[in-house]
């Protein structure tokens, strides 16, 4: 596809909507034009078809399925689109409630916040929320600064953070990023076992972060016992939210004895994920961190008018700027009072049953290295395959070729050939039917013929590539051979 500057006709300009008997010059300060903005020429017509048909290149949840495992990335309701467009909402600016006077004129906004941290606290048993984090990865570097400021008020000397063997990259990310020693913590059959904990848990160890069910797609069945030895040595618990899809009104993460917990409202919660955000990633927490939580929070008066209140002398400060990703809680907002209590449960039960179904139908054409009752997400492996030359990374290329968006694969990574999969509540079971059904054509071609899968995708404009080339030395460039 041509670039929209090589589609260019010297002279083909559009028409300035300049009043009667007004010049460019007298539109605009002679100081801001230019003789030559080096833009394109073209008719309005040819600039919408050119951008119509780049948007098609795109892939998203609204034209394929999209299996991507521990993201969770389900269908956006287009309802929760048109309520963040509303003027009283899409036109006010985020720090309009900070102008002296100006609180009466944001009430809703803050009405809106207010709830939401209301809302997740219900839904995770957790004391109170922050909103500011903007992503989940921000969220998790939150909840860590969170744990630093109950151990430092306490003058606790620790030092060391606990992440499962299985845990997301950006749990130890996090942990290090904030100033502590990472120690990870093996898995048996998939879990951890609290003889493994034990063997990691001593005094300086300032908290755990897990997620639950893991990524896996396994429930840590010794939670109780791994909750008691950590709170012993006065550490404290952390929920990566990332796979709360699988227990979503099912299980509240604070009555399990969690301390902090964040929620990707992006994935959980149905708000757009990808395309550079914003995200949203608001982190709660049980009733003895509540006094270290990031300024503003939005508070209730008597009189029922809401403020954003800074009076939080232990508080770790602000995380991010004001509240300019409040369209995204506006959405999350919309979506559970549009689904309520035994929508969200629904939601939650379609999700486990979609995973199972899939996991079920493909174990006898892939190697499932825990083949048991799995949560909202599955791993499948090609090691099988491999042996035959087609790895796990060919799989991903011939679904591409299929029209599915690839699952997750070489994660995590202490299963081999790994392929995470995760069908989500919002596909149909005809779409989960043609996705298992276009796998298992895949194995079957990987031992008849392995070089098709190898070649894969066939159907892209873009080829197979070497991927560690095309990321590190880009070249981009309008020059079409």
């Amino acid at each position: 596809m041509k670039t929209v500057f090589q589609k260019s006709v010297p002279g083909r300009e559009g028409v300035w909507p300049e009043k009667p008997g007004k010049k460019i010059e007298d539109l605009i300060p002679a100081e801001l034009l230019r003789e030559d903005a080096g833009m394109p020429s073209l008719s309005e017509l040819d600039v919408v078809r050119h951008f119509t048909k780049l948007s098609m290149k795109n892939f998203g949840v609204d034209s394929n399925f999209y299996p991507l495992g521990s993201c969770t990335m389900k269908y956006n309701p287009k309802f929760t689109e048109c309520v963040a467009a509303l003027p009283g909402f899409a036109q006010l600016h985020p720090v309009i409630s900070q102008l002296k006077g100006a609180g009466r004129h944001c009430q809703g906004a803050l009405e809106v916040v207010y709830e939401t941290e209301k809302m997740l606290s219900e839904l995770t048993g957790m004391a109170a929320f922050t909103m500011h984090p903007m992503a989940g990865a921000h969220g998790e570097l939150t909840g860590v600064m969170l744990m630093a400021a109950y151990h430092a008020d306490k003058d606790n000397k620790k030092t060391k953070i606990i992440c499962p063997d299985s845990a997301h990259g950006t749990n130890p990310a996090s942990a290090a990023i904030a100033g502590y020693d990472v120690v990870s913590v093996e898995s048996t059959d998939g879990i951890i076992t609290p003889e493994a904990l034990a063997a990691v848990l001593d005094d300086e160890v300032a908290g755990v972060m897990m997620t639950c069910p893991n990524t896996l797609g396994l429930f840590e069945t010794h939670l109780p016992e791994l909750v008691k030895m950590i709170h012993e040595k006065d550490a404290l618990l952390y929920y990566d939210g990332a796979n709360m899809n699988a227990i979503m009104g099912k299980m509240r993460v604070g009555d399990a004895g969690f301390d902090i917990v964040h929620l990707n409202l992006h994935k959980t919660l149905a708000t757009p994920h990808g395309g550079g955000g914003p995200g949203s990633g608001p982190v709660g927490v049980s009733e003895r961190l509540i006094p270290f939580l990031p300024i503003s929070r939005v508070k209730k008066m008597e009189d029922g008018q809401y403020f954003l209140d800074y009076d939080a002398p232990k508080s770790i400060g602000y995380v991010a700027p004001f509240y300019g990703n409040f369209g995204v809680y506006l959405k999350a907002y919309a979506y559970m009072l549009r689904l309520g209590r035994e929508g969200l449960i629904r939601a939650t039960e379609a999700a486990v049953l979609s995973a199972n179904y899939m996991r079920k139908r493909l174990e006898n054409h892939f190697e499932i290295p825990y083949n048991r009752i799995c949560m909202h997400e599955f791993v499948a492996s090609a090691a099988e395959q491999a042996k035959n030359g087609v790895r796990a990374l060919d799989v991903a290329k011939a679904l591409l070729d299929k029209g599915h968006h690839a699952p997750t694969i070489y994660f995590p990574l202490i299963v081999k050939e790994c392929m995470m999969i995760e069908p989500t509540e919002t596909e149909s079971k005809e779409t989960i039917d043609q996705f298992i059904d276009d796998l298992i054509e895949i194995a079957k071609m990987a031992d008849e013929n392995p070089e098709l899968i190898q070649a894969a995708p066939e159907t892209l404009s873009v080829k197979r590539l070497d991927e560690t080339k095309a990321a590190r030395n880009m070249v981009i460039t309008d020059d079409i051979k």
